[in-house]
């Protein structure tokens, strides 16, 4: 089959009147939100209880927002809070959005493609919008939607496959300045919402390449006015984002200074791992918030040598067929250049996350039209296979979602599918523990210590759990087993509250003194030592600490509740 390659002329607009596209966008739009609906009131979860939109700092101006590291998507944050602060319904609505937009974007990606594959004209309009649907109601997709955090692949996405769209669309064979523009600023924000984007100019360079098979090189010369500029913006970005890549600033998850696996041994596993992303695309029966994939270490361990020689028999099949089968065979080496900055050398914490597939899927569906489009059955039974494909997608998806509207439904459903990971028991442990079923909690934090040693955090929160169960001998050993691992004064006051509990006030009160001298700042040690105080009928004493405590920390809980009640017993005992 001939390819086609880049012409000035435009694609031609389909036949169906406007009011039937606005009538097919609207309704689309009301799936996508039926299908993320159960998530739209979930509140923060996971990473997100520490951003900044979670924190107390969440209402400082918009200057103290933005730096250096993802500007654009923290602005969308920052937006949020002006519109709702800590309700997180309108960031799930700009998330459900964002994704909508994308889906847009990969229909005219899509088409334009199919256009140079010389698909039939009738046929374009309908695989595209199949190609988008599907991107848009793919289970895979879920996390990057249903969880506030995972904006930042949708959003860097949506930039991502905009500016590729502007770089399909240009009105002639050789980019203009005036076509430059749109190309450049798109690029530029999807890189400032995630540095995954960087991948972009690869993209164009390939596509250049692949489109223009009789003379490549002289494709890719002439946009040299987009290649130039994008060389020396990788020189900036390079030079900007240098402290990122050896690991500096990234809280030790990310980098060349990782310390848990080396690059190689990072790539070995992402040789596995990105067949975990296709089978997932194929049969989305894994989908997990924190996966248990262990590290391959080296080239023989769990069999990367033969998944790396899979992938390159595969990626020769590719590179053969690529005059056969053009837009599959350019699909598979887009997913792989898409997923190339999370699998490749550059090693994460985490080897694999489903949201670091957000934009790369978009390889596999241009493969799936691709061989779609050349079934020999009959139109009417393509098209009620294909609805039947969405439709599973959709509910699949709305499943999804129904597991991220609830922390304790989406960690069961994590520890279920990791068994063997500590922070999937850790994470369920705490969710029970804040709605109050402590019973559940103590059983998970004593699996999360059965397959780790605990931590002083883990043993913390255990002392807190007994605590609520009203088991003050086991609070207490907890709570000093944590302090044995971290003295904090956090722990201390902890302690001291359990001995309060009892009635021990001398107890609570050397306890107290442990986490004053720790950090004579931290406003809860002279709550606690007011509400001791206040208990004992010390009131005097009381009203000082309850003071002290206020001084520090004006919004500390309880603290002009307390305080009131204090200055009432004075002025009634005068």
């Amino acid at each position: 089959m001939k390819t086609r390659k880049p012409s000035s002329a435009r694609v031609e607009a389909p036949a169906a009147p406007p009011w039937m596209w606005y009538g097919s966008g609207l309704a689309a739009l009301a799936v996508l939100f039926w299908v993320y609906g159960p998530a739209i009131d979930t509140g923060f979860l996971f990473d997100d209880t520490t951003q900044q939109f979670a924190l107390p700092s969440a209402s400082q101006p918009l200057s103290s927002w933005i730096g250096p590291v993802r500007p654009v998507l923290m602005f969308t944050y920052w937006v949020n809070t002006r519109i709702s602060m800590e309700d997180t319904s309108s960031y799930h609505v700009f998330n459900v959005l964002i994704h909508a937009l994308v889906g847009i974007f990969v229909f005219l990606v899509i088409r334009r493609l199919l256009e140079w594959a010389g698909a039939e004209k009738s046929s374009r309009t309908p695989l595209a919008a199949f190609g988008a649907l599907l991107f848009l109601l793919h289970p895979l997709q879920a996390e990057s939607v249903a969880y506030i955090s995972g904006r930042s692949d949708s959003l860097c996405g949506m930039f991502s496959c905009a500016s590729f769209a502007a770089f399909l669309y240009r009105r002639s064979t050789a980019i203009s300045w005036a076509g430059v523009l749109p190309v450049l600023l798109l690029f530029a924000a999807a890189v400032l919402t995630k540095q995954q984007a960087v991948v972009l100019p690869a993209l164009f360079v390939l596509t250049d390449f692949w489109w223009n098979p009789q003379f490549p090189l002289r494709a890719i010369r002439n946009n040299w006015k987009l290649y130039v500029i994008l060389a020396l913006g990788a020189a900036a970005g390079l030079a900007v984002s240098w402290r990122l890549i050896l690991g500096q600033g990234t809280g030790g998850s990310a980098g060349f200074a990782l310390k848990d696996f080396t690059w190689y041994q990072y790539l070995f596993t992402q040789f596995r791992a990105v067949f975990a992303y296709l089978f997932n695309f194929l049969l989305p029966i894994h989908l997990t918030v924190d996966w248990d994939f262990p590290i391959s270490h080296g080239i023989l361990d769990h069999g990367s040598i033969f998944f790396l020689g899979a992938w390159l028999a595969l990626a020769a099949l590719a590179w053969r067929n690529r005059r056969r089968f053009p837009l599959a065979c350019y699909g598979f080496f887009v997913f792989l250049l898409l997923l190339s900055p999370t699998s490749s050398i550059l090693p994460i914490q985490d080897p694999i996350a489903d949201r670091r597939m957000y934009f790369p899927i978009l390889g596999l569906i241009l493969i799936a039209i691709d061989l779609l489009r050349r079934l020999k059955v009959e139109p009417k039974v393509l098209a009620t296979a294909a609805a039947a494909l969405l439709v599973a997608a959709a509910l699949a998806t709305h499943a999804r979602a129904e597991v991220w509207s609830d922390p304790i439904l989406l960690w069961r459903d994590t520890a279920l599918k990791s068994p063997n990971k500590v922070r999937a028991h850790f994470q369920l442990a705490f969710a029970y523990f804040e709605q109050g079923r402590n019973d559940l909690a103590v059983a998970e934090f004593q699996k999360t210590a059965e397959l780790k040693p605990p931590t002083a955090d883990l043993l913390h929160d255990w002392g807190l759990a007994y605590d609520a169960l009203h088991q003050p001998e086991l609070a207490l050993a907890k709570l000093r087993q944590s302090a044995a691992l971290d003295s904090t004064p956090q722990v201390f006051t902890q302690i001291a509250k359990v001995y309060a509990g009892q009635k021990l006030w001398a107890e609570a009160l050397d306890a107290l003194s442990v986490a004053e001298r720790l950090d004579p700042n931290y406003a809860i040690t002279y709550l606690y030592r007011g509400k001791v105080y206040l208990n004992s009928n010390r009131p005097a004493e009381a009203l000082e600490q309850y003071q002290r405590a206020l001084a520090i920390d004006p919004q500390v809980p309880d603290g002009q509740h307390d305080l009131a009640i204090v200055q009432s017993m004075l002025r009634a005992g005068r």
